[in-house]
């Protein structure tokens, strides 16, 4: 792996380079903004380290500068600024995380660590993709299902943008960074109307769903484009529904009694003026505790009025008579809108799922026929026509690979493609497909330690043989160790978890945590951030401090989404965090691609690691 570390500090530099050196990575060291932009520019780098203040070019506008020219890098600040202004200016210009002097060497390297595997995909793509819709890097050719689309030169790069950063929400400012020069600054307008022009182009060469999504408030992110449903993910939708509803059914009767004790905190708090600490907490924790719950049954605005009966609470200040009128009101709301029925889950919020990608390297007629049955077994099929298809696909990570030997003689091209693929995917199945069954044929396959060989295979043998490597590589149930001092919340995750071939286990007792974590050995954290005794934070850290744990993937589900929150949350050592309430298709998607990323982290370790 090779760093690029710009820090004009000499002490700090010549101490970052032996120690990076001595973990094995290669450092090239910019002492300025200027020469780190040329280096960043010239050579490919899998990390930038990055200072905040170094001359001739500062650490936030060289992050501007990267980004507008495409340079997808991670990022990595070092600032001595403890100022979230400053950090939210960095990471606002396109940087990934930040770590503030003085900073522990241990935690800087597993920040390094994260940032490395989040970056990593084996091939830089030259094809950017949205269903149907292509954007060829090299020739700047933008397709769709074939057909060549005209856009501006502006409409061509905020595409990119997007495809680019499919996870990332742009405000209209990250936009004009990205894509003006800092002479010649547009109006905001400028950027609504380019979005539109873009949306409008694209609806008129007959693509139907929308590629961007407004996120109000915050600016435009990638929408995941409609993937076909399977009868298989159907099923798994259902039965997590099934058994959501079930939830929702059994604790329909605790939102009253948590209501209850509001009420009383109401009924002191209006009477006597003013109300006792403990009865305060008490009050702040059911409100918390609604809030993170009734939006998952169907309750938004009631999850928003508890949030705000929670602010209340939680004021350091002692309640004025206003504030004790205000809270009347928003518990008589919240009332009233649990006096109705909850709200049953639907299909439609969990189908957002994507099938497994399995990359298919077969002749035309094969391929139609692979794609017509594809989402009845329960996967998508793309097919890549030619190198720069397999490169995008492979920078996917495909559950299988399809490859097809076409003819009697068996080509030192097909060979080296299938080596290369071996390589660049060591833990990803390949299915070779051969016209003839030849010995010759399957002694070389058999030599680039490729398991799977079809002669004249069926359709439908090749379907079963995908359905069998792919549940071979999930034989070991992955598991998922939640934290919640809330019992409902526990039951609602475990319950959309579950149907998913994930092995659930819940803990309410935060106090118990270390010892169950060390007992069942989890693949994947889920933190509540607001629990008593310890909070979310404090787990974190704990966890980052055993280096046995190190990337080990942390989610944090917290109601509080402020700026401030959210920093501490990632400076904890947490790898993400989901809002509350819990939206089904989002907690399961990032579950599941968090634990798939941790497994081939471990396959590779070991492989790596014979020894330990």
């Amino acid at each position: 792996m090779k760093i690029l570390l710009v820090e004009d500090d000499v002490p700090t530099a010549t101490i970052l380079s032996e120690v990076l050196t001595a973990e094995h990575y290669i450092v090239e060291l910019a002492a300025d903004g200027e020469n780190g932009l040329a280096l960043a520019t010239l050579s490919n780098f899998d990390l930038i380290l990055l200072d905040l203040l170094i001359p001739k070019l500062d650490g936030i506008n060289l992050c501007r500068q990267l980004r507008a020219q495409g340079i997808q890098t991670p990022i990595l600040l070092l600032t001595a600024k403890d100022q979230s202004a400053d950090v939210v200016r960095g990471l606002d210009a396109g940087a990934d995380d930040y770590v503030t002097k003085p900073y522990d060497i241990a935690q800087l390297l597993a920040r390094i660590r994260a940032l490395l595997r989040r970056g990593t995909t084996g091939l830089t793509p030259n094809l950017l993709s949205w269903g149907n819709l292509c954007v060829n890097t090299v020739s700047a050719e933008v397709t769709y299902e074939g057909k060549p689309i005209s856009l501006s030169p502006k409409e061509y790069s905020l595409l990119g943008l997007f495809l680019r950063n499919p996870q990332r929400v742009f405000s209209r400012s990250d936009i004009i960074d990205h894509l003006w020069s800092f002479d010649s600054t547009p109006s905001e307008g400028a950027v609504t109307n380019l979005i539109k022009d873009l949306r409008h182009k694209l609806k008129n060469i007959g693509i139907s769903a929308e590629l961007l999504e407004t996120v109000y408030g915050l600016g435009y992110r990638l929408k995941t484009p409609p993937t076909p449903d399977s009868e298989q993910a159907q099923a798994k939708r259902q039965k997590a529904i099934t058994a959501i509803n079930k939830t929702i059914e059994r604790y329909k009767d605790t939102f009253a009694q948590r209501l209850t004790l509001l009420e009383q905190a109401q009924l002191v708090a209006l009477h006597t003026g003013q109300l006792p600490l403990q009865i305060r907490q008490q009050a702040s924790e059911e409100a918390h505790k609604l809030a993170g719950t009734l939006g998952s049954f169907g309750y938004e605005i009631g999850s928003k009025l508890a949030q705000a009966i929670e602010h209340l609470l939680i004021k350091e200040q002692d309640l004025t008579v206003e504030d004790a009128v205000k809270l009347s009101q928003l518990i008589s709301q919240l009332k009233g809108l649990l006096s109705q029925p909850p709200m049953p889950l639907s299909v439609e919020q969990l189908v957002s799922i994507e099938l497994p990608l399995v990359l298919a390297v077969v002749d035309k007629s094969f391929a139609n026929e692979l794609k017509m049955q594809a989402t009845s077994w329960g996967v998508q099929i793309e097919v890549a026509a030619s190198w720069e298809n397999i490169q995008q696909n492979v920078s996917h990570s495909p559950k299988a690979i399809l490859f097809q030997l076409n003819g009697e003689k068996l080509s030192q091209k097909s060979l080296k493609l299938l080596e290369k693929l071996k390589q660049q995917l060591p833990t990803t199945p390949i299915i070779v497909l051969a016209d003839h069954d030849n010995l010759e044929h399957r002694v070389a396959v058999a030599r680039l330690g490729i398991q799977q060989f079809l002669s004249k295979p069926i359709i439908t043998q090749v379907f079963q043989t995908i359905t069998q490597v792919i549940s071979q590589g999930q034989s070991s149930q992955a598991k998922v160790m939640i934290v919640d001092d809330d019992p409902v919340m526990l039951d609602i995750l475990s319950n959309l978890l579950q149907p998913w071939g994930l092995a659930v286990n819940t803990l309410q007792n935060p106090q118990k945590f270390w010892e169950v974590l060390t007992k069942i050995t989890p693949d994947l954290l889920i933190i509540d951030l607001e629990m008593p005794t310890y909070t979310g934070i404090d787990l974190c850290r704990v966890v980052r401090q055993d280096s046995h744990w190190g990337n080990l993937p942390i989610l944090v589900i917290t109601v509080h989404t402020d700026t401030k929150s959210i920093q501490q949350v990632f400076a904890a050592g947490a790898n993400d965090f989901i809002s509350k309430p819990v939206v089904g298709a989002e907690l399961i998607t990032r579950v599941t691609s968090r634990i798939e990323r941790y497994s081939v982290h471990q396959q590779n370790y070991e492989q790596t690691h014979p020894c330990h």
